[in-house]
């Protein structure tokens, strides 16, 4: 429960929480509504005054604005104004200019009259000149086109009568003719010949070949295609990306390139120069006329990786001598271990020898020691015999003994 006391007559209330917290609530909301009121009322007030403030600040500034721009359009207008009278004198200078401009060329008008007229009568022979030489030449364009049709026709029938072998080799023989046409002034050095060498179970057409300094820095293996216009099977150039790709590899060419007339409608091949690469590295397909120029490319990009060539030719060279040095050393080391390992068995043989010489040695002075122990065991046996000794179980042979000895005595 909580007290409550009335401010007017004093009396003390109690209620319980619930109730002193309405209470609560009432003062604080009327109090928090006055005093929303007040500062909604002192920010209006402030909001007034400070826009007050602005517009007489920009009242200010754009009079001061407007006075800065009437002095400037002041002097505008008299600038404008000494520009139109500097007009005015330039135009009458103008005129006077003009007029007698006019009247020196109405005097060279009428020197030039004849020339003039001489001018007219040479553009019209010069015009009857060129009617001429232009009906001159649409007669020998006609000749030409003429010829050039029946060189076409002449072109089809025997297209028509060749077989399909024919139709490749007349491509082949087109390029090789154009290769000889260039090949001392522009490939001196290079190889281009045919590839006859069909060990492998197949063969490309050409292949090129350059070195510099006894280094390959390029080759490019080439396959000629064309076929019949009438022939009903028509392959595409794809169709032989694969057999060209295996021949470049077999050959141990570094790029490979078709030159094709197949897929004579095919705007991809009939654009110039195409690039393959994502289907097989380093291959590209061309139409004849830009047989040279893949060459051309190809060669002067290798060219320009040809120090780098020359300078991983040395290092590979160095790295070979390293090798061979290494190899000589290893075969240094296995022939000297051999030897040493030969030596080492000849020394234990010998040793063997000498242990088992010893040993022979020694079992011979044994056996001499025990001879010597014998013999002077003999020796003393010998000292130590007597007839008496002999003839101790001999009674007749000593009495021989002595009879004889006796006799000698007197004797």
């Amino acid at each position: 429960m909580q007290e409550i006391k009335c401010p007017n007559c004093g009396q003390v209330f109690q209620v319980d929480e619930s109730g002193y917290a309405q209470i609560v609530r009432q003062v604080r909301d009327k109090e928090f509504e006055r005093e929303l009121g007040r500062r909604e009322q002192e920010i209006r007030q402030q909001k007034d005054n400070d826009l007050a403030l602005a517009r007489m600040q920009q009242t200010q500034n754009f009079e001061a604005e407007l006075a800065k721009i009437r002095n400037l359009l002041a002097g505008k207008i008299l600038e404008i104004e000494q520009l139109k009278a500097q007009i005015g004198k330039a135009e009458t200078e103008k005129k006077l200019a003009v007029a007698e401009a006019v009247q020196e060329k109405d005097r060279e008008l009428s020197d030039k009259g004849a020339e003039i007229a001489k001018l007219q009568n040479d553009l019209a022979l010069r015009q009857k000149e060129s009617a001429l030489r232009e009906t001159n030449l649409l007669e020998k364009h006609r000749d030409e086109l003429k010829l050039r049709e029946e060189e076409i026709e002449r072109l089809k029938d025997f297209k028509a009568r060749q077989s399909t072998k024919m139709v490749g080799e007349s491509l082949e023989q087109h390029c090789l003719n154009e290769f000889n046409r260039i090949r001392m002034t522009a490939f001196p050095n290079a190889y281009f010949e045919k590839d006859n060498d069909a060990k492998t179970g197949s063969k490309g057409d050409f292949i090129f070949r350059e070195s510099a300094d006894g280094i390959e820095f390029i080759s490019i293996m080439f396959e000629m295609k064309n076929e019949m216009e009438n022939t009903a099977a028509k392959h595409k150039n794809e169709d032989f990306f694969k057999e060209l790709d295996k021949d470049r590899n077999e050959k141990k060419c570094e790029y490979a390139v078709l030159v094709s007339l197949l897929e004579s409608e095919s705007e991809l091949y009939n654009s110039g120069i195409v690039d393959v690469s994502y289907r097989y590295p380093k291959m590209f397909v061309v139409r004849p006329q830009f047989f040279l120029p893949i060459i051309s490319l190809l060669r002067n990009a290798a060219l320009n990786s040809l120090e780098y060539r020359t300078k991983l030719a040395q290092v590979q060279n160095q790295q070979l001598d390293l090798y061979h040095f290494e190899e000589n050393l290893a075969q240094f080391k296995n022939s000297f271990a051999d030897s040493f390992r030969k030596a080492s068995d000849r020394f234990d043989d010998a040793i063997k020898g000498i242990d088992s010489t010893i040993a022979s040695l020694t079992k011979i002075r044994e056996n001499l020691v025990k001879s010597e122990n014998h013999l002077n065991t003999a020796n003393n046996k010998l000292e130590d015999v007597s007839i008496k000794k002999l003839t101790k179980n001999a009674p007749s042979v000593r009495a021989m003994f002595e009879q004889q000895k006796t006799e000698g005595s007197d004797g």
